[in-house]
């Protein structure tokens, strides 16, 4: 399987009635657009130290029909966010890098690896917790996925940011990511929503960070300019 790039762009709705305009909107300007997914997740983000080989850490982990999308990432990615993932009771790692000067964390354009593992997130967390990496942070969403084609539209309902919309292409070619992004953004415009700059973004993804015991699994927000 080759490696994947992914133009996502966010939207900061806020309140629910926002979040099922914009819906109403959607399914209006596109009738196949269906609910393809819903269900709850658990996302922790972990810091890397510089001394830490994380190929070394991460490679038991990996199926071999994997591996060649995770030396891509490993070799090529920028900036790599590391995350472990529960969603629904299905376990993953997930690997997410820059391409350009966007943050792995935040950006619009990045390349994406995840794999399922066959142990728990408590687990997972462990081996990586051993390994000499950190958490970073605990995140806690209710997210509903829209889909129509290569489209993909998450609501999310998330601790601390309160509800947010993810616009969402990947592409196995990375020339095209220029095009989907502005296509993505005019699509939003047309749906009255606009894009959570990404200064805001981080100082709000800082902020969770620094608080973020306060509010993982919980239904707390905050607001940051």
């Amino acid at each position: 399987m080759s490696h994947l790039y992914e133009v996502e762009i966010k939207s900061l709705l806020g309140s629910k009635e926002k979040a099922d305009n914009l819906i109403s909107k959607l399914k209006k300007h596109d009738k196949n657009i269906k609910l393809s997914s819903q269900g709850r997740q658990l996302n922790h983000y972990f810091n890397v130290p510089e001394k830490i080989n994380l190929k070394k850490v991460l490679l038991g982990l990996i199926p071999k029909d994997k591996k060649t999308s995770f030396d891509k990432i490993m070799k090529d990615g920028k900036k790599l966010s590391v995350r472990t993932r529960d969603a629904d009771g299905k376990v993953l790692i997930v690997l997410k890098a820059s391409v350009g000067d966007d943050s792995s964390s935040n950006g619009v354009k990045r390349i994406e690896f995840e794999s399922p593992v066959n142990i728990s997130l408590d687990n997972l967390d462990k081996i990586l917790l051993s390994a000499g990496l950190s958490y970073q942070a605990k995140w806690s969403r209710e997210r509903k996925e829209y889909a129509s084609k290569d489209l993909h539209v998450c609501i999310d309902k998330n601790a601390g940011y309160g509800f947010l919309a993810e616009f969402e292409k990947v592409t196995p070619i990375e020339d095209d990511l220029d095009k989907i992004k502005k296509d993505l953004l005019s699509l939003m415009k047309k749906m009255g929503v606009e894009e959570l700059s990404q200064d805001r973004l981080e100082r709000m993804f800082a902020h969770y960070n620094s608080n973020w015991k306060d509010y993982y699994g919980t239904e707390k927000t905050f607001n940051i300019e």
